[in-house]
């Protein structure tokens, strides 16, 4: 028997089902399609035209007149929800703004409904953190400190506000204790029971929301490690799931995403309700720089590190690549 004579029976090949690019697809276990991806944007007062964000290429803080423009092409391209985050241009130590029916988000979520009604979910962000001039969460206690207590009686206020200006679902964000269940008794309190909850179940402090400062304007100074997670933990995100849960939340977020998916994976498993991810400022701005660098290719990147967060368990997804991946979904699937 020579070197070529070796014999053996591969029964299993594999890459059958690999050959062709149609067979690719044909034998895909995952797909993401436009109606599971969420849209967030940014709505800054003030503005006369849409600001373009430097550390987030391609994305911008909207006035009015683009917002509705972007809302009108988040249906049209069939997105699944659009969530708002208002900028406004006076900030106070109890994020007063957040409460205004006139003020920026509340402004702009009753814009948004008027342009697309009930075409596609209407999100909003609940939290204080773009709202206060120390940039935090919630507000501050005489020692510097985030009064959970207290913030949480101005979330219960904040989310009757956003849900009376025409939000279809609540992002509560700021990882307060208690928050799902005092906003979920303020919408009912009030006969809001149409009103649902999007639970930041699983928020992580993170290194990644860096660009994200810039697209809200934050004020920040310090860090939020006394209420976001600790990246090190696994097991208190199913603590934090359980707690959403019994507080009544209608579906559950983790955050970020890529670096988190096998928290997603855990998340998803237990979860009995519908369960989001959602891919951060920080990990949209390494795939464009790295991208402008010419070290990946930016279209395959962005296809497989949405991909990636569907296959870990996702049901949605906010990106804000949602756009773009939906237009080359209709491309390929010929609309």
């Amino acid at each position: 028997m020579t070197d070529h004579d070796v014999s053996y029976d591969l029964v299993s090949r594999p890459r059958r089902l690999r050959s062709t690019p149609a067979m690719r697809r044909f034998t895909a276990e995952t797909r993401v399609t436009p109606s599971e991806l969420i849209l967030p944007v940014f709505v800054k007062e003030g503005l006369d035209e849409p600001q373009p964000l430097a550390s987030m290429p391609g994305v911008v803080q909207h006035n009015m007149d683009s917002l509705k423009r972007a809302a009108a092409e988040a249906v049209e391209l069939g997105l699944g929800g659009f969530m708002l985050f208002g900028i406004p241009q006076t900030r106070d130590a109890e994020g007063s703004a957040a409460l205004d029916p006139d003020g920026i988000l509340n402004r702009g979520i009753r814009a948004v409904r008027d342009e697309v009604g009930d075409d596609i979910v209407v999100m909003s962000d609940l939290c204080l953190d773009e709202f206060t001039d120390h940039g935090h969460c919630g507000v501050l206690d005489d020692q510097g400190r985030v009064d959970n207590d207290r913030t949480l009686e101005i979330y219960g206020r904040m989310g009757l506000a956003q849900a009376e200006a025409g939000a279809h679902m609540l992002g509560p964000s700021g990882m307060m204790d208690g928050q799902v269940g005092v906003i979920r008794a303020a919408l009912d309190a009030a006969g809001r029971e149409d009103v649902s909850i999007l639970a930041y179940s699983a928020k992580y402090s993170s290194a990644f929301y860096g660009p994200f400062r810039e697209a809200v304007d934050s004020t920040l100074t310090g860090d939020r490690k006394t209420y976001q997670m600790d990246p090190a933990n696994r097991r208190e995100a199913l603590l934090e799931l359980q707690l959403d849960l019994d507080e009544g939340a209608d579906m559950v977020m983790v955050k970020p995403a890529m670096s988190y998916l096998d928290i997603l994976r855990e998340v998803a498993d237990a979860s009995p309700v519908p369960v989001s991810a959602y891919q951060i400022s920080g990990e949209y701005a390494m795939i464009e720089a790295a991208a402008a660098n010419g070290w990946i290719n930016r279209d395959a990147a962005i296809c497989e590190s949405v991909l990636s967060i569907k296959r870990a368990g996702a049901n949605s997804i906010l990106t804000y690549y949602a756009t773009e991946l939906a237009r080359w979904f209709h491309e390929e699937n010929g609309r």
